[in-house]
């Protein structure tokens, strides 16, 4: 046990601090350098040997970090249980941070733009699936909180892997700005550059207006007849791996 009251520890960051809900998110967040004040688990023994069977890396991070709290105890202090029975508070990068990384030119990646999302799982499958291949950001517009507990749950930690933030049309990074709509060019037959603006409508409603009228390029998914939609991380997921597959990260 290495925190004498993690109880204490846990409501003295409460405010402030992005929950960290599970093993995996907990895992994914100190490898990408998130800071971890204070962490818990209803079974040490178990979480570092389920460290040792899948995150040998940060292993002994965890033996640091960890300290062994009742499962009352531990309930008292998520919204949800999750079956790994680990839960920890991290420190939100700075949105100047996040800023600094967004604006960097020249990009190596694509920054992904969710134009008013409106489904908070969503969202969190997009910060998954753009840290998995190495995009710059994800920013979202609009009223959804990408940084929202249900976010990062969906995320499992990857939010400390790209750079979240939400930000309006009209401060969106620089680059040529792709918008994915039923009415663009085939995304086939288009090369995206490393430093592209890749934009997303809601589940819903698809692009603003301010958004579409801001595109340089409107491109459309492959898609059969009659199938009204993709799931909007599938979108994004094929949209990434189009860009991907020209060469660009992960390496």
């Amino acid at each position: 046990m290495t925190d004498p009251d993690p109880v204490m520890r846990w409501r003295e960051h409460a405010g402030g601090a992005v929950l960290l809900d599970g093993f995996h998110a907990l895992k994914h967040a100190l490898r990408f350098g998130a800071e971890v004040p204070v962490a818990v688990t209803t079974d040490r023994r178990a979480t570092l040997a389920l460290a040792e069977e899948l995150a040998d890396d940060v292993r002994d991070t965890l033996d640091a970090l960890l300290t062994e709290v009742p499962e009352q105890t531990y309930a008292s202090l998520v919204p949800r249980p999750h079956p790994t029975g680990v839960a920890a508070l991290a420190v939100r990068p700075s949105r100047e941070a996040n800023l600094r990384v967004l604006a960097q030119a020249p990009r190596t990646a694509p920054v992904v733009v969710l134009d008013n999302p409106r489904n908070l799982g969503n969202a969190g499958a997009v910060i998954r699936l753009a840290a998995g291949f190495g995009a710059t950001g994800v920013v979202t517009t609009g009223t959804l909180d990408p940084w929202h507990p249900t976010v990062v749950r969906g995320g499992a930690g990857l939010h400390f892997a790209t750079a979240v933030e939400r930000l309006g049309v009209d401060e969106l990074p620089s680059g040529p700005l792709f918008a994915l709509d039923p009415e663009g060019d085939d995304i086939r037959g288009i090369k995206l550059p490393d430093d592209a603006v890749l934009a997303f409508g809601s589940e819903r409603s698809g692009l603003s207006d301010g958004l579409r009228a801001r595109a340089d390029h409107l491109l459309r998914l492959p898609m059969r007849p009659q199938v009204s939609s993709y799931n909007l991380a599938t979108s994004v997921a094929m949209t990434l791996y189009h860009w991907s597959a020209a060469g660009g990260a992960p390496s």
